[in-house]
């Protein structure tokens, strides 16, 4: 007796992805809504980034009218090759049609280990990788072998950092906002970025395990005071700690180095984080680099081979895709023009400040770079900044986003929650077209604000009842 496969949802037999998606696909908000986050929609339509991008290359999306966007976003850093890189793709159409047996879970396969070869070539004084999911694993990975290698509890980071949002990472993420009401967490102690008298108070107890920080802040975007992660890094050895470098958004060439922390002669941190790009956004991958010791120390015995381990760890597909990633970065530069382009953007948007009193601040490195606004000196701007901030900081960077979406097709984001700041990370392949588009559509924004454009400030009213209705 033969039994008919049935029918799926869109009628047909088996699974058609093309035509589920040209069935269904415009409900996607209607979806998410009912069985997602139903907060996300809602804040979408609220700021009028309810858009319907039908397809992506680069740096650029497309609407259904053949609108070209310009993403200076990069899926918050993870596309840092753009959309669709040809060879990443290639790569990841070769390891499925090699039908390797992959995730036996008893042998090792090439790939890790080729992936892990090439990654130690950026950080020489570092010597194993354990690959997991995300960069929140790879800081929970970091910050589980930190507490066994050295026997201590507690870790130090800074105030208004972001390493995660899992429980282990949640416990060194200095915004409030994210820990409220998922306490207990680790043990742990906030510092100010930059603060080495905080720091060296804290070594002084004999239980701090490690300090990890961004050698970037992605917060804010702010930079740690010239010399700081070297000097920590004396402190922290000093005191049998370990230097943890968070580098899952600032890795990669984000900042025009490798490795941010490399910008700082001297600095060779004992665990470092990698995520985001390293598979060029397609498929989940974290990864955590350490020295020897360390690693050995975890993984002391045969009976503890699994006492660290990841289910979706090493998969082929993410190893295959890394490895594109880094040749291709290699092979295009790719960390060269995030140094160069970054330069040129930052140094243009710089000449700025001082002919528009709202914009307080550029800063950041390669094309990573905080855009910051602060009350304005004249009396009538003075007065909406005024407005805004009593109802909600952070409401005049929103009043920049929307715009730059709406009428210039840019897409960006707020630095943070109750942050008067814009960050800019952009794929990694962008050039001086990208820039002058940029800076034309940023000018144009700032010209409206301090004209006193009716629409942006209307816009801005409408921000500030919506957020006294959520108090």
């Amino acid at each position: 007796m033969t039994v008919e496969p049935a029918e799926d949802a869109v009628g047909t037999k088996g699974f058609d992805l093309a035509r589920l998606l040209a069935e269904r696909g415009g409900e996607r908000y209607e979806l998410h809504a009912r069985h997602l986050n139903h907060q996300l929609p809602r804040m979408l339509h609220t700021i009028g980034f309810d858009k319907v991008y039908e397809r992506a290359e680069g740096a650029y999306f497309w609407d259904a009218d053949g609108d070209d966007y310009l993403d200076m976003l990069a899926g918050f850093g993870v596309m840092g090759l753009g959309r669709h890189h040809p060879v990443v793709r290639k790569a990841l159409h070769d390891v499925l049609d090699a039908s390797l047996a992959d995730l036996t879970r008893f042998d090792c396969p090439p790939l890790p280990g080729l992936l892990a070869e090439k990654l130690l070539g950026y950080a020489p004084h570092l010597d194993r990788v354990f690959f997991g999911n995300s960069g929140t694993e790879a800081v929970e990975t970091a910050l589980k072998f930190a507490r066994y290698a050295t026997g201590k509890p507690r870790v130090l980071y800074c105030a208004h950092a972001f390493h995660g949002l899992t429980t282990g990472s949640l416990s060194v993420n200095g915004e409030s906002g994210f820990r409220d009401g998922f306490a207990p967490l680790l043990p742990d102690t906030a510092i100010e970025l930059g603060d080495l008298d905080a720091l060296e108070r804290e070594l002084r107890r004999g239980d701090v395990a490690a300090f990890v920080v961004e050698p970037v802040q992605g917060k804010g975007v702010h930079l740690p005071p010239p010399g700081f992660l070297r000097a920590a890094q004396e402190l922290l050895h000093r005191h049998k700690a370990l230097l943890i470098a968070d580098e899952v958004q600032t890795g990669l060439g984000r900042t025009g180095k490798f490795f941010a922390y490399q910008h700082e002669q001297g600095v060779e941190p004992d665990l470092v984080c990698v995520a985001k790009s390293l598979s060029g956004g397609y498929v989940p991958v974290g990864a955590t680099l350490g020295k020897d010791w360390i690693f050995k120390k975890v993984y002391s015995s045969m009976d503890r081979v699994l006492v660290h381990s990841a289910s979706f760890g090493s998969n082929a597909q993410a190893m295959a895709a890394g490895l594109a990633v880094l040749s291709v970065m290699e092979d295009e530069r790719v960390v060269e023009n995030a140094r160069v382009t970054g330069d040129l953007l930052r140094s243009r948007l710089s000449a700025l400040v001082d002919k528009y009193e709202l914009l307080h601040d550029v800063r950041g490195r390669g094309l990573m770079i905080g855009i910051e606004f602060g009350r304005p000196k004249s009396l009538a701007l003075r007065g909406r900044w005024t407005m805004l901030q009593a109802a909600r900081k952070g409401l005049f960077a929103q009043m920049v986003v929307v715009p730059l979406l709406q009428k210039h097709r840019i897409l960006t984001q707020v630095s943070g929650d109750h942050l008067e700041v814009i960050k800019l990370i952009p794929p990694l392949i962008v050039g001086e077209r990208e820039v002058d588009r940029f800076v034309a559509a940023f000018t144009a924004v700032m010209d409206e604000a301090h004209g006193g454009g009716s629409l942006m400030w209307d816009f801005g009213r409408t921000l500030v009842k919506q957020a006294v209705v959520n108090r």
